[in-house]
């Protein structure tokens, strides 16, 4: 173990031989001085535990994506890590209006994540297509999960998001093995924060009020986004509803919101006693947060999919472009043999006959 150690040192670090074999009792400690004497002179790192208060939406847009936070996301240590609650704030701001192209009923959609879901797949003079699918009716869920890695990209989201989980493993056996207490004290501080948050999360995101259920009846819903997006939602109107209706991510509690605080505080703890680990030990602690970022950075815009309460939305149609919003209404009225759901959103005007009925949106 002695001797695997000098020839990493030597080789990575570029450490003279005649330091590395000096006569030190503690093979591990000899590593440590000589890491910190020979390869940070010029560079302070004092500042690194700093990075973890960076206001990065990386964390809450996966909660977004996944309609919830996985105990897995306990070893994903990003920057950002205080601001996973308000992934309520992802869809920043829209409620869209809604026309049910069924019934004719105009509504708004209140869900953020899936506003903001529909805000990335849109694209401006463009109509595209949502399918929502229900939950699998067969399989155990391990076979329902691989069965989802359909693809190049899924398989490589996966990969992505795995590996930020085991650079967190490694972080924590490179501090322990070099005794650095203090950035192992850091990063036990920031999984407990992210623990918390997850706790609060999994709370928040349960199955509440979606309507009246209407087993086997198919709908078809318009959305109009901001720009000038517009996304047709097909699925049946029970499966519509579990990711329009009702709410996401419930207010939080007196409880909830004093453990989000304390997890914050402990954010903030850890950035400020960071400056007491070693050189090697806030290295360490810089990278695990910068690569981590990037690596779930990556894995966010390599994600197609949006899942929610059992419920997977994807995009079954690419866009398809229209010279004319109005030439995009004709042709979903002709489609649906209605126009009350058009009339309603604004799309079109009244008849003649009925100019003094006023409609509310």
């Amino acid at each position: 173990m002695h001797e695997s150690l000098i020839r990493l040192a030597h080789t990575i670090f570029h450490i003279p031989l005649p330091d590395l074999l000096s006569p030190i009792a503690d093979p591990i400690e000899s590593l440590q001085m000589l890491l910190n004497k020979h390869s940070f002179t010029a560079i302070s790192l004092d500042a690194a535990g700093l990075i973890a208060l960076a206001d990065l939406s990386t964390i809450a847009e996966r909660t977004a994506l996944a309609g919830n936070a996985s105990w897995f996301d306990i070893l994903i240590l990003a920057p950002g890590i205080h601001r996973q609650q308000t992934a309520v704030e992802i869809n920043r701001g829209e409620l869209p209006t809604t026309g049910a192209l069924t019934s004719g009923y105009v509504f708004r959609i209140e869900n953020q994540a899936t506003v903001a879901f529909l805000q990335r797949v849109g694209q401006p003079g463009c109509l595209t297509t949502v399918q929502v699918d229900g939950v699998a009716a067969s399989g155990n869920a391990l076979s329902r999960g691989l069965g989802e890695l359909s693809s190049v990209t899924d398989i490589l989201t996966l990969a992505l998001y795995s590996t930020g989980f085991i650079m967190t493993i490694v972080a924590i056996i490179i501090v322990g093995l070099l005794r650095d207490f203090w950035a192992l004290g850091v990063l036990c501080m920031l999984i407990t924060a992210r623990l918390l948050n997850t706790f609060v999360i999994r709370r928040r995101a349960k199955l509440t009020w979606k309507g009246a259920p209407e087993p086997g009846k198919m709908g078809d819903l318009l959305v109009l986004l901001s720009q000038d997006r517009w996304v047709r939602i097909k699925g049946t109107v029970d499966d519509l509803k579990a990711v329009t209706a009702g709410q996401w991510l419930r207010d939080q509690t007196m409880v909830e919101s004093f453990i989000t605080a304390f997890a914050t505080l402990l954010v903030y703890v850890s950035a400020a006693i960071a400056a007491n680990a070693s050189g090697v030990g806030s290295l360490t602690m810089a990278s695990l947060l910068l690569v981590s970022a990037a690596l779930l950075g990556l894995s966010n815009a390599c994600t197609r999919n949006v899942k929610m309460f059992g419920r997977t939305l994807r995009v079954s149609d690419p866009p398809k472009a229209y010279h004319r919003r109005l030439d995009m209404a004709n042709e979903l009225i002709k489609e649906s043999g209605r126009n009350d759901w058009a009339i309603g959103m604004g799309l079109i005007l009244p008849p003649t006959s009925s100019a003094g009925v006023k409609v509310a949106v």
